[in-house]
């Protein structure tokens, strides 16, 4: 059994890092509180995804009463985080980083853009509702970065896909073909997306910004490799 001795041994308490009761509840299948996401910083909030990542790639998730957690959040939802991704079917926020019901709101998107809603969702999420964190999550094999790239065109979706050319355009001096074909211009162009993505919430909305500033939110990018699971911060 765990005790309070072994998280301060295992240095889980030292610098600054969860206290016992909320690594307890972050590796775990407690469903979050009130007072468990109050206590929360945004480097908690943070460590809690790259663990669940971890435990994802390790093949050692969770295995939780899905229903039990149901009924436990029916009253009210406490998450630590919103993840922005992309809706391919291979990057589920959930999945890869190890959550349960209650522990994230999710935003998913083609080419995980950010636009009006988005930034509107994000705002509910963490004014409103208390989320400490926000990750712009995109990933290797974009579908969407590919159609950007190729300057597809198809109802809608090319409006979508016009929110993706800045990123194209930063990555101008890149070498090589800068067409979909050319995998490592792909990714760079992915990358560049999800960095952009993530700077644009908070030149877009001032309720992020405050947040941001009165270090009561992080926003950070990250990349997910659809060939190995791994999830990388670009901090």
């Amino acid at each position: 059994m765990l005790t309070r001795r072994h998280f301060c041994c295992s240095g889980l308490i030292a610098g600054s890092l969860l206290t016992f009761d909320r690594a307890v509840a972050a590796g775990s299948c407690a469903v979050p509180t009130r007072d468990l996401q109050a206590a929360l910083t945004p480097d908690e909030a943070l460590a809690n995804l790259k663990d669940g990542n971890v435990r994802f790639l390790s093949g050692s998730t969770l295995n939780c009463d899905l229903l039990k957690q149901v009924h436990a959040t029916s009253s009210g939802q406490f998450p630590s985080a919103v993840v922005i991704g992309c809706i391919d079917s291979r990057v589920p926020p959930e999945l890869v980083f190890d959550q349960r019901i209650g522990d994230i709101f999710s935003a998913r998107v083609a080419g995980n853009v950010v636009n009006d809603d988005i930034v509107g969702s994000c705002e509910f999420a963490t004014k409103l509702s208390g989320a400490r964190l926000i990750v712009v999550l995109g990933h290797s094999e974009c579908g969407a970065v590919k159609g950007a790239i190729d300057g597809a065109e198809l109802g809608e979706l090319t409006q979508l896909l016009a929110k993706i050319k800045p990123a194209v355009t930063v990555c101008n001096d890149a070498p090589g073909d800068h067409i979909s074909k050319n995998k490592s211009f792909v990714q760079q162009v992915a990358v560049a997306n999800a960095r952009l993505a993530a700077e644009n919430l908070t030149k877009t909305s001032g309720v992020l910004r405050d947040l941001v500033d009165a270090k009561q939110l992080k926003i950070v990018a990250a990349m997910h490799d659809v060939s190995t699971g791994r999830v990388s911060f670009l901090e």
